[in-house]
């Protein structure tokens, strides 16, 4: 590389740049009622955020298209423009009010790192792409990575008739309003592929507060962890009298309690094993028309999400589980179904780029310790199509999915100066 660029100056001196478009993007997406900033996938909160940095993009000078997902790409042409491009990359979508950083901070990053780029008048070699993702967070329609699987082409076509949780509404209207195309998805079309992209980078805050915690900015991440998904798990019971005895009920909201501490009990027990895993239950309730304080409830609903690093470990906590179920539908006397499973496999992060990510990070004076992602990002997907992947974590100490998820610039640009050191070195013709 040029040995008289100095990456981190450059990317620091966009400060202003970068912090304006966080800013933007507060105010055009904010949630007045409920605080923080709620960009609907496929919505008009997720739509101004794409526009916004369309247009910041094409003010830089970079080419706009998008996919049959509409996925916004934003291209800085290289000299090569055959050869396989690297995208950076992630989602603009965010959960109902949410932080302004989940998915945003990735779209930023890269187009901060290749506006350092021409500002330092290198030339690619390849086509570098920054990515705005579409519809990443799966609380809109139950369904993973829906713009990054769609522009891969590994979209289930079923995926079409899930209905957005506000709305009612399906994929496919949503889809279809928002410019793209259905069909497409049918057809099971690729606008992304092995041939065509080279490696995938995508620049995330942390959803935990480990670097916070540890005292580092930064982090390389390791891989993103594998899960599978029961959205909508149906407990039937019997309802019952308040004074019926314990023998003779069939207690629909106890099963779902019982289901809920066994899988914390097992969490507990490879947590003290030194074994990495997580389990959410994030809806767990009674049937809200028939339930009341004299009531024993016939029926319980409940999601679930269970997390690992490892394929071996995340078919282990299946089982587990599914011996759980088993053994608590016949302890409570109740009839449990799981209803329809979503899962993701694991995608461990690219050796080469990740083992080049430590060395740029190390040549700019940075410490960047390796860190496991403990949420699902837009990265597995890629992995999942072939494409390999680099990525980097930003320190956030209030957590995500919620107003106070927080985020400094400073921070920010530490991480974008290691996506560019890594661009300048990897893709640029020196």
């Amino acid at each position: 590389m040029n040995a008289g660029l100095k990456v981190d100056s450059l990317v620091m001196s966009l400060y202003p740049e970068a912090q304006w478009l966080f800013d933007q993007l507060r105010e055009g997406s904010a949630d007045a009622a409920r605080g923080g900033v709620t960009r609907d996938t496929y919505g008009p909160g997720e739509q101004f955020a794409h526009d916004l940095v369309a247009k910041y993009a094409a003010d830089l000078g970079l080419e706009i298209r998008h996919d049959h997902m509409r996925n916004t790409y934003m291209v800085l042409p290289g000299l090569d423009r055959a050869a396989p491009a690297v995208v950076i990359g992630s989602h603009l979508d965010s959960v109902a009010a949410g932080g302004n950083y989940d998915g945003a901070a990735g779209v930023v990053a890269g187009l901060i790192a290749v506006e350092a780029i021409r500002e330092s008048g290198l030339q690619p070699e390849c086509d570098i792409v920054v990515m705005g993702v579409r519809a990443e967070e799966s609380i809109w329609f139950q369904v993973s990575y829906i713009g990054s699987r769609g522009a891969l082409g590994s979209l289930q076509a079923t995926a079409l008739q899930a209905k957005r949780i506000d709305t009612g509404r399906t994929l496919a209207e949503h889809l279809l309003e928002a410019g793209g195309d259905p069909t497409a998805v049918e057809r099971s079309a690729a606008y992304l592929t092995p041939q065509n992209v080279k490696a995938f980078m995508e620049v995330h805050i942390e959803q935990a507060p480990s670097l916070a915690i540890d005292g580092h900015a930064i982090a390389i991440g390791s891989g993103v962890p594998g899960n599978f998904r029961y959205p909508k798990i149906k407990i039937t019971g019997e309802y019952g009298h308040v004074g019926l005895g314990r023998r003779y009920r069939h207690d629909a909201s106890l099963a779902g309690a019982d289901i809920a501490l066994g899988l914390d009990k097992i969490w507990a027990e490879w947590e003290q094993a030194g074994r990495l895993m997580a389990c959410t239950i994030g809806e767990f309730q009674t049937n809200s028309a028939r339930h009341g304080l004299t009531i024993v409830p016939g029926e319980f609903g409940l999601s679930l999400d269970v997390r690992a690093y490892d394929s071996a470990d995340l078919a282990e906590l299946k089982e587990k589980f599914l011996a759980l179920v088993k053994d608590v539908a016949t302890k409570r006397r109740v009839k449990i179904e799981l209803g329809p499973e979503a899962s993701a496999g694991v995608a461990p992060a690219d050796p080469l780029i990740t083992s080049q990510l430590r060395a740029c990070a190390k040549e700019l004076g940075l410490r960047a310790p390796d860190l496991p992602s403990p949420a699902s990002h837009d990265s597995a997907a890629f992995y999942a199509a072939g494409i390999p992947f680099g990525f980097l974590f930003i320190r956030n100490p209030n957590g995500s999915h919620h107003p106070d998820e927080e985020m400094s610039v400073d921070d920010f640009l530490m991480a974008t100066s290691v996506l560019t050191q890594w661009l300048v070195t990897h893709c640029c013709k020196n």
